[in-house]
């Protein structure tokens, strides 16, 4: 094809803004984790804004990883969210599943119910009153089950459901498959990239977990990564009496972003194929 001016001049317009939008999102990165690595005395030198340090320094993944609480609320926050993105996938499933069969009785209601909780909900007393009454606070168990079943995420899951062709359950439902069966033998193998995007939502969200904990758990051995982190940084705040010898306040903190943040940032990219494919997918149909 022979390109005009028009189609060059937009071209090149495209890649000037692709390239601006790369950056706003890479240098915040960037400067979290060159900062993370900076002297306090190099960080003073360049106004608080350093993207290449010269020289580098651990001393606050040092204190951080130094601190007796961050092994064990890093245990916990592991443990709720393999089991906790585990449990939400399989209720999604569950949910979403019958809600894509049009021969479903009440479905047209069942649907009803779903969106109305997009649009309304208890509230924090409310919400807080539940968790209690079910014996679950102090227990990792109400950083779980409260939130098993998001609705827009069954929404999601639901649409991509429905792109499945009909045959196939047809063809199942001869063979003398069940509606579990055909659940797990068959739409689930076919939904990797929907269970993935769903799966990555529950999982940060399970890894970002603090106002949930902060609500609902008093035990400090039961502290999530998220209110560790932010206990060192409300003590990292205290006037520091030897800058030499003590971590500064900006640098444990942008350590502690980077400590909190870097395995989503890890996994994503490894996720972002079926990420993408998931999202488009899922938002076809409503």
């Amino acid at each position: 094809m022979v390109r005009n001016s028009g189609d060059k001049l937009f071209g090149t317009f495209s890649y000037v803004v692709l390239a601006i939008v790369g950056l706003a999102a890479v240098v915040p990165l960037l400067y979290v984790f060159s900062v993370s690595l900076t002297p306090f005395a190099e960080v003073l030198r360049h106004g608080g804004y350093v993207l290449i340090p010269k020289e580098l320094t651990f001393s606050a993944y040092k204190k951080l990883l130094g601190t007796s609480a961050i092994p064990r609320s890093l245990a916990v926050t592991v443990y709720i969210t393999v089991i906790g993105t585990a449990i939400n996938l399989a209720l999604t499933a569950l949910i979403a599943y019958p809600l894509s069969r049009r021969q479903l009785p009440g479905r047209r209601y069942f649907l009803l119910m779903v969106v109305f909780t997009l649009l309304f909900s208890g509230g924090i007393i409310p919400t807080y009153l539940v968790v209690k009454a079910t014996g679950l606070i102090d227990s990792l168990w109400s950083l779980i089950l409260p939130t098993a079943v998001s609705s827009f995420n069954v929404l999601i899951m639901k649409s991509f459901f429905e792109q499945l062709p009909e045959e196939l359950f047809e063809s199942a439902r001869i063979d003398g498959a069940k509606e579990f069966r055909i659940l797990f033998r068959i739409v689930v193998p076919l939904s990797l990239p929907v269970m993935v995007t769903v799966g990555l939502f529950y999982a940060v969200g399970h890894w970002n977990s603090f106002f949930s904990a902060i609500m609902y758990v008093t035990d400090r051995t039961l502290y999530p990564l998220q209110v560790v982190v932010r206990e060192i940084l409300m003590l990292s705040q205290q006037p520091l009496e030897n800058a030499e010898d003590q971590v500064p306040t900006v640098t444990m903190q942008m350590a502690a972003v980077v400590f909190a943040s870097l395995p989503v940032l890890i996994v994503y990219p490894f996720l972002q194929k079926h990420f993408t494919k998931g999202m488009l997918l899922g938002s076809i149909k409503g």
